[in-house]
């Protein structure tokens, strides 16, 4: 039996009065379908957790450079890139719950293409596993981010997604915790252990570090069957525009869309700063348990990983009082004053003393959680023309492909100054370039009721 719980009285009940037109926000938020919607949000947060666990193993199992190991974030955020319009195209034929039911499955595909890697155990065949994760995420984002901010009126719309977003953090810390429980040891580090045995003992251990990769997967699994159960059985409102449902004029193509969105410097300036955004955040996640064992004696993985797990729940906490001051003052004087600091902070860390860096990163983090969903509200409601909603929304998701550029960029300083702390001034730059960003919105006078 299909669970209810409001949906049928809101099912097709387009917000008239809230939006001028009807375009797809609903009068008032079906509480029970938003949360569980909203729990799709760690499942991309563990998976992203888990690369920056798998980074540092596969450059000690694989001998790779900084630059190298990177391309673990180049895989997974590449199919982000490359899925996200036809996935936006999918959910304009069908709907957002057709897009995450389809999510769903690649996800479970991805997740289940591990297990012949860790056998075939070579670096290529785990990238081509972490590009099938993404492709489901793919799907994922592209629907729940924007079906987020539409289960209820345009003027909460951006608080409604970062409510959403605060659940991120929880699955990259799930992410980060089941990595160093299971696929790291207790021990020497990986670069030591692999150094201190050869030949076939040593293919041994290789063979038992890549097969603890698997491990988080399982887990893993069984949630996305269980979501996946919940979301087949549970009635979703469309969320569909008025003059989507009455003319064929709705259906705009590719071209139309991006030949309209070109039109809009405002929508232009959001997919470089969400660029930018995703490819920081990424980037600082990716080399805290590497800048750990760099600047910190004694560490091993295992230990180091310990920073990773201060960054996500300083990440969660910073999210709570960035929803207070946005739901009082302006979210791009907010952001305005977090991109500061935050490129001060990243300074600081690339040109200060190695044994505090660590813990710069690791406060970083508390001024990274508004970042995505704000940027993506504020951008996708530059798009007056809800026709071309869902591509507008692809195209915000394919920004994401920053994460694939930024930690390889930041890898490729780090490989080339022979110090990975002072990398991080990479990710000063984005700060600031996400400061400027909102500097303009300011500017623009775009704000929460608009």
């Amino acid at each position: 039996m299909l669970i209810k719980n409001g949906a049928r009285e809101l099912q097709g009940s387009v917000s008239d009065g809230g939006s001028p037109g009807g375009d797809g926000y609903l009068d008032r938020t079906p509480y029970f379908q938003f949360i569980l919607l909203s729990l799709l949000f760690p499942m991309w947060g563990a998976a992203a957790g888990l690369n920056d666990i798998l980074i540092p193993q596969f450059k000690s199992v694989f001998t790779l450079g900084d630059a190298a190991a990177a391309f673990v974030q180049s895989a997974f955020y590449g199919g982000y890139f490359l899925i996200a319009i036809p996935a936006s195209r999918f959910i304009k034929r069908t709907s957002y719950k057709a897009g995450v039911m389809v999510g769903l499955v690649l996800y479970v595909v991805g997740c289940g293409l591990f297990f012949p890697a860790s056998h075939v155990a070579t670096y290529s065949v785990f990238l081509v596993a972490i590009f099938a994760v993404a492709v489901g995420l793919s799907f994922l984002e592209t629907s729940a981010n924007t079906y987020s901010s539409m289960l209820g009126p345009r003027r909460s719309s951006t608080l409604r997604l970062n409510i959403s977003q605060t659940f991120t953090p929880i699955g990259n810390l799930a992410g980060i915790i089941l990595g160093k429980y299971l696929v790291f040891d207790d021990a020497a580090s990986l670069e030591q252990q692999i150094q201190s045995v050869h030949g076939a003992e040593r293919q041994q251990l290789v063979e038992r570090l890549l097969g603890q990769t698997l491990l988080p997967y399982k887990y893993i699994l069984t949630v996305l069957v269980v979501l996946l159960v919940l979301f087949a059985i549970t009635e979703y409102p469309r969320c569909r525009p008025q003059a989507e449902a009455l003319s064929k004029k709705a259906q705009a193509t590719v071209g139309e869309t991006l030949k309209y969105l070109s039109t809009n410097a405002l929508f232009l300036k959001g997919i470089v700063a969400q660029f930018l955004y995703v490819g920081l955040q990424t980037a600082v996640w990716s080399f805290t348990i590497r800048l750990a064992l760099e600047t910190g004696a004694g560490h091993n993985e295992y230990t180091a990983a310990n920073y990773m797990i201060f960054g996500f729940i300083a990440f969660f906490v910073g999210k709570f009082p960035a929803n207070f001051l946005m739901s009082r003052f302006s979210a791009s004087h907010v952001l305005i004053v977090y991109g500061a600091i935050g490129a001060i902070v990243l300074t600081c860390v690339a040109l200060g003393p190695p044994d505090v860096a660590v813990w710069g990163v690791v406060g970083a983090n508390l001024l990274m959680g508004p970042c995505w969903p704000t940027i993506f509200g504020r951008t996708l409601d530059t798009i007056a023309d809800k026709r071309y909603q869902e591509t507008g929304g692809a195209i915000l998701v394919m920004a994401i492909v920053g994460g694939a550029v930024v930690p390889a960029v930041q890898g490729a300083v780090s490989d080339v100054w022979g110090s990975l702390q002072f990398s991080f001034i990479v990710g000063a730059v984005c700060f600031a370039a996400i400061m400027l960003f909102f500097l303009d919105q300011a500017r623009h006078r775009i704000t929460d009721a608009e």
